[in-house]
């Protein structure tokens, strides 16, 4: 069954309704608790009374009934002067069962709350007619009213706020679980959730969570040592035929190409180790994203300018600088390769202030790529041949997609109006990237 819209989406809300609804729902039951057993107390002495002064009435002789009437300000109504009761719940089946124990079972009461107030009895036992006896304002819904009303919402209030604290401390460890997920996420492998003062529910998913940490440290540790390991092995074999290459003659083509496959060799080599070694070691530090932009295209625009820079101010936030550097490296030499000259790097802040973040874009006006290819184009060893045809690993994109996860953000690349491949990297200012982050 889908959920409302209407109702509360999270936990925390949810549970938070569902205490305060109990705790409202207990209270009002308490309030019409107190409601009917105080007119239970109040209902049976005036009913009493009621019934002491009717006896009076009617065993006294006609003259004393006068006098009795006088001086209870009762008055005999014969006829249609008697009007329809009201009925008022509880109140009515309360006073008309405490009437018929007093006068009888064949005793008919009326009541009429509103003006004017009054009470009407029969009670065939003891004479015939009807009697109308003064009624009074019950004392609950008058002075009292108001007094109870305010204890109730005192309480109420109270009750919520003990509620609202419980179903926080109920909802701490969760949301411990979720940052350290996202810390796991963006690369922080260290991330170890405590136990001691958790609940034994999650202190089995701590403990998941913990030994899952562990698991994929180790594994990232395992590759990284293979991965070195290889690259050692090979870079020996290819440092002795680049040395050999060296010493033949160098007016021969053949041994330029070598030299040239040789390089590449161990380009790819270089790119293989940058995917494993995915920077999730390197520390986090406050840097000026314009700053470290200017850094890296420095060298693209020597000795003439190639890539122009738009960049609007952004304040300081946490990044991995070597990691970041690696990232515009891979665009800005990737939007060369296919374009050539009228590269363009911008970065700027977008978003609203609740949720702000970074938006850096390489763009060229080199050719497009086929809307079809444009998903798995960051998949490892996926190079869009067909469209930007080029050689190489298929891992330049892909490292700038890790790289972009790692610091909680996004990468897409869209075709431009008039030919050319803008590459849109967002990054959170916060701990999130917003959703409706364009």
């Amino acid at each position: 069954m889908k959920t409302p819209l209407w109702f509360p989406q999270s936990f925390f809300a949810r549970s938070l309704w569902l205490v305060l609804a109990a705790v409202l729902f207990s209270k009002a039951l308490t309030l019409v608790y107190l409601l009917m057993n105080e007119d239970v107390l109040v209902d049976r002495q005036y009913s009493h009374g009621v019934a002491l002064t009717l006896r009076a009435y009617w065993a006294a002789d006609e003259e004393n009934r006068e006098k009795i009437a006088e001086a209870a300000s009762l008055k005999r109504v014969v006829g249609s002067g008697v009007p329809e009761g009201e009925q008022h719940w509880p109140y009515s089946e309360i006073y008309q069962r405490q009437m018929q124990s007093e006068l009888g079972d064949d005793t008919e009461v009326r009541l009429r709350v509103h003006a004017p107030p009054a009470l009407w009895v029969r009670a065939p036992s003891l004479g015939d007619g009807w009697l109308k006896v003064p009624l009074y304002p019950h004392p609950l819904r008058g002075q009292k009213i108001w007094s109870v009303l305010g204890w109730f919402l005192g309480i109420g209030v109270a009750s919520t706020a003990m509620a609202w604290f419980f179903v926080r401390m109920l909802n701490e460890p969760l949301k411990r679980l979720v940052i350290a997920t996202r810390q796991l996420g963006q690369g922080r492998s260290s991330v170890r959730l405590p136990i001691g003062d958790t609940p034994s529910e999650m202190a089995d998913v701590y403990r998941a969570f913990n030994q899952m940490a562990e698991d994929v440290e180790q594994a990232g540790r395992e590759r990284e040592l293979m991965l070195a390991g290889v690259s050692h092995d090979l870079r020996t074999p290819l440092t002795r035929l680049r040395l050999s290459l060296s010493m033949l003659p160098n007016d021969n083509e053949l041994t330029d190409d070598m030299v040239r496959d040789i390089e590449d060799m161990d380009a790819i080599l270089d790119q293989f180790l940058a995917f494993i070694r995915d920077g999730r070691d390197e520390p986090v530090e406050a840097i000026d994203l314009s700053d470290l932009v200017r850094e890296v295209v420095a060298p693209f625009n020597q000795p003439v300018e190639r890539v122009r820079l738009c960049l609007e101010p952004i304040p300081p936030f946490p990044l991995r600088r070597v990691s970041v550097k690696r990232l515009l490296n891979n665009l800005i030499g990737n939007a060369l390769y296919h374009a050539g000259k009228g590269v363009e790097v911008a970065a700027y802040v977008s978003g609203d202030n609740s949720a702000p973040y970074v938006v850096l874009s390489v763009l060229d006006r080199g050719a497009g790529i086929d809307p079809d290819e444009l998903e798995g184009i960051f998949n490892p060893f996926i190079r869009g041949d067909r469209a930007r045809s080029g050689k190489g690993t298929g891992l330049g994109l892909a490292i700038v997609k890790r790289i972009a996860a790692q610091h909680g953000g996004n990468v897409e690349l869209r075709n431009r109006s008039g030919g050319g491949i803008e590459a849109r990297v967002r990054l959170p200012l916060g701990l999130l990237l917003p959703r409706d982050a364009v």
